[in-house]
């Protein structure tokens, strides 16, 4: 977490009257080697987006799809 705030990872505002806050949770996952030895720990944070209501929370949702042309186009330049 220090090192997320030292990065500016994040920034803080303050809540709307009637909003609501999504929460969070920690989860922890460790690499073991062919041996079962732990060799590295891995954590990240995740959103509860699952605790939001349509219509109450949020209006509308999008999915970043891109256009296979804009992908071909980036890859000619390749």
């Amino acid at each position: 977490m220090q090192s997320m705030k030292d990065n500016d990872v994040w920034v803080l505002v303050e809540l709307p009257p009637n909003a609501r806050t999504v929460g969070s949770k920690w989860i922890f996952k460790k690499k073991t080697d062919m041996d079962g030895a732990v060799y590295i720990f891995k954590a990240r944070v995740v959103a509860k987006g699952f605790t939001q209501t349509y219509g109450v929370d949020y209006k509308e949702t999008f999915s970043p799809v891109a256009n296979i042309r804009a992908i071909w186009s980036n890859l000619r330049v390749l």
